[in-house]
Formats: C-alpha cells, structure tokens, sequence
C-alpha cells in the first residue's frame, strides 16, 4: 500500500462511526472468525514457512488463542459497553452521574515475528471489541504470515475500519509520524523506546509489550521430574523464539543435578534424540539471529545439546552452566539456550532477581506455600505461574503485561477492552432546580451548608 493511501485510510478511520454501536463490533468479529477458519489452512502453512510451526503448535500457541479471544469478547462486548450508573454526591443533587466507555478513534498495533499471527490478531481483536479502527502492523521478518493476514483482512474489513501495512523499519517510521489516537506496541525494548519518544511528541497513550530475562526459580521443595518438564516446554516452545520463555534456571544449589538430569531426559522426550530433524521443531527466523543465538553458545559451558544447522536454521535445545558474569546472562536470549545458575538461599534468589531488569515474567518451582507467597509479593515482574511455565498469557480472564522494563499496560479479555477504551466520566445536572450554595456572593448560612455536606 503507497503511502498516499494509507493516509487516506487513516483519516477515513479517524471519521469512521461503524463500530459506535457494539452489534457492529459483534457483526465484524464473528466475521473475522469465520475467515479465520475458512483461512487456518493458509494460516497454518504460513507459519510453517515462516518458523516452521507444527499445525498443533501452531494452532495451539496462535490461530486457537485469537479464536478463543474473539469468543470471548463476542459474548461480552454488550456487558462492557454498558454505560455505568454511578450515585451521585448530595451536593452534586438534582444529577445522574454515569461513566461511558468511548473507543480511542484510531489505534495503530505493531506486532513481533515469534507469533506473528497471535501478537497481530489478539490486541486487533481488542481494539475492535471497543469500537476503534485498527492500523495493523505486522513484522517483515514473518513475511509469509503477513501475506496471509493482510488476505484475511482485506476480506474481512473495509479499509476505513481495519488496513493491514507491510514493511520494515521505514514504514515503522513513517506510521510513528502519524497522529494516532492509540499505539499498542509489541516487540523488542530497543524499538519500544523509540515508540514511546514518538507517542509523548503528540502525548499518544500507548501501551508497551516487551520481554526481558525472565527468571525459572526452583527450589529444594520443587516436585524436579515435573518442574523439568513444564520447564523444557515453555522454554523450547518456538525454539525458545518466546517474550515468555523461561530465559534461565535459578535453581537452589542442592537439586542442581537432580534438575540438570531430568532436565535432558526432558529434551529427549519431548524434541527425540534427534531435534534438528524432527519436523515438528521450530526453526529461528533468520540468519541474523541464528548467527546471535550461536555465539551465546560458542562462548558459553555447554552441558547439553549445542549443534546447529544453519540450512534449516535450527539449533538444538541446549543447556548452559551459567553464572551472572557471563555474556549469556548479560541479555534476554530469544533462542532455544537455557543457562542454569545456583542459589543457597532463597532470600539471595529474590534480591538478585530484584537487582535485576525487570522481566516480562517469572516462573517458581516450590511445594512450600510461604516460599510461593513470598516470591509473588516480594519479586517484581510483569506475570508469571507457580508450578508451570508460560500458561499464563494463554487465558482471556487474566490481564496480559508487563512492569517497567519489560512494559507498560496489559490487556486480554475485559482489560482488553479497557485499554482501548476511554471512560467519560458524565454528570447529568437536572435544570428543575439550582442549588444556589456554591455561587457567589458568599455568606455564613452557605459556609456551613458547603462544610456540612462536603466533607
């Protein structure tokens, strides 16, 4: 699409009152639905081609949560567009006082390459649900699956409602110029940082979703046999290509070996004794970053794993003997290399991960419940779960995001819909009568009716 246009569409989306009424929203979400499974075999292959997604991982982890969050807000646009009743103070009286959700206007959303339909499709799904127009953004990275949901776009919306642009980082450029009403970002912090300068130039409300070095905390009390295994799942999932992924082990000094044992039984059972030539084991996304994710290995302590093959570009689900010093603990991974580290305590656990950047998540192995309660109230990070990896960010009833480095704002389901929704807060002021208290001039009799009743 020529710049030209996209400008048109922009203000056309701007003028556009379509989706005002929240049977319009439902209208164009159970037709996105629909497409959307006419569509999964295309949907499907795209992501095959891009990161080479088995159908069941690629469905699990994309297609089937953007069908589950449009489920979800279809059953529930009418509840949340409900304009709220309020009771109104006494001095406030003859009145009604009423907030109403208001979409923004026009939203633009930037979405990664790892789930490249998922992270376009669920904060769109969003921002529909609350009546804005949509500027959908997606990664030149995953070029495939971009094709594909600007198809399923076109053919579901009309271009002054939702408008697909592909592109790099000149078109990033470009559409941060723009005078938008909402940004929803996702994607790396470097790029968040430039998003957010852009939006404060025009004081654009934006929301921010990153990642970080998101910590795996096992302690002595751990069930290890499980714990590695949900482990090696969230881990490995999109070879380890996951703003989510357990990005290291910190695990209590004496279950070390224990862990590190399960930990390899774990990767055989789940990715065969033979990962680069299972089919169903994603690849990285390009060379550039398979290049990055090879020289944490080269320079780090391998214990498990480590070959490469960069025709496919895959790498093995490797293990690293890790310490904070080293390079590999110095930035997030984004790849399929899991560095181990050791606590004796866990109050040393807590205030290292609290020294740390703030991570996206955090992951706590425990069967102690006060050792549970005091890392979830004591560490600082976006989301996480007790007992499991990355199963949080899969439901639409919990609230989705990140804490200062890792982000800012969330959103899924109902908190969904209220980050793209400005409440108004509305006094409805009857004219039958004028409380004469509060205008001047001003006298004893109406100093005590304002103290009486304001305080």
């Amino acid at each position: 699409m020529e710049r030209e246009e996209i400008l048109k569409c922009i203000e056309k989306q701007k003028s556009n009152l379509a989706f005002l009424d929240y049977k319009n929203r439902i209208k164009a979400l159970k037709k996105l639905y629909a497409n959307i499974k006419l569509m999964q075999g295309e949907i499907l292959a795209a992501l095959k081609a891009d990161l080479n997604k088995s159908e069941t991982e690629a469905y699990t982890s994309e297609v089937g949560m953007v069908l589950c969050e449009i489920s979800y807000m279809i059953k529930h646009i009418k509840r949340f567009s409900r304009v709220k009743k309020y009771r109104s103070d006494v001095f406030q009286l003859p009145a009604k006082s009423k907030v109403v959700p208001c979409p923004y206007g026009c939203v633009l959303v930037m979405s990664p390459w790892n789930y490249p339909f998922m992270l376009s499709l669920d904060p769109m799904v969003d921002a529909i649900a609350s009546g804005n127009r949509v500027v959908l953004k997606p990664s030149r990275y995953s070029h495939n699956t971009s094709c594909v949901i600007e198809k399923l776009i076109e053919r579901t919306f009309e271009k002054d409602q939702v408008i697909v642009v592909k592109g790099g980082r000149e078109e990033n450029s470009f559409l941060l110029e723009q005078d938008f009403d909402y940004i929803f970002y996702t994607g790396s912090t470097d790029v968040g940082k430039i998003v957010m300068q852009k939006a404060a130039e025009k004081f654009t409300p934006i929301t921010l979703e990153m990642g970080g070095k998101s910590p795996c905390i096992v302690d002595s009390t751990a069930n290890i046999p499980l714990a590695a295994k949900r482990i090696i799942f969230g881990k490995f999932l999109n070879c380890g290509q996951t703003c989510v992924a357990p990005d290291f082990i910190y695990c209590e000094k004496s279950v070390k070996a224990q862990l590190v044992e399960e930990l390899k039984k774990q990767i055989v059972a789940q990715y065969t004794s033979q990962p680069l030539t299972n089919d169903s084991y994603p690849k990285i996304i390009n060379k550039k970053h398979f290049d990055k994710v090879s020289r944490y290995i080269d320079e780090g302590n391998v214990i498990y794993g480590g070959k490469r093959d960069e025709n496919l570009m895959k790498i093995e689900p490797t293990l690293l003997d890790s310490h904070f010093d080293s390079r590999e603990m110095k930035c997030e991974m984004f790849g399929p290399v899991l560095p181990i580290v050791t606590f004796d305590s866990l109050d040393e656990a807590i205030a290292k991960v609290n020294s740390m950047s703030t991570p996206l998540a955090l992951y706590f192995f425990s069967s102690d419940k006060k050792n549970q309660e005091k890392v979830t109230t004591t560490c600082r990070f976006g989301g996480g779960c007790i007992n499991d990896t990355i199963m949080h960010i899969a439901s639409s009833r919990l609230p989705f995001g990140g804490l200062k480095q890792s982000g800012m704002g969330a959103y899924h389901g109902k908190t969904g819909f209220e980050t793209f929704t400005h409440y108004k807060s509305i006094i409805d002021k009857k004219t039958w009568f004028d409380m004469p208290t509060r205008y001047q001039p001003y006298d004893d009799k109406k100093d005590k009716l304002i103290k009486f009743f304001m305080k």
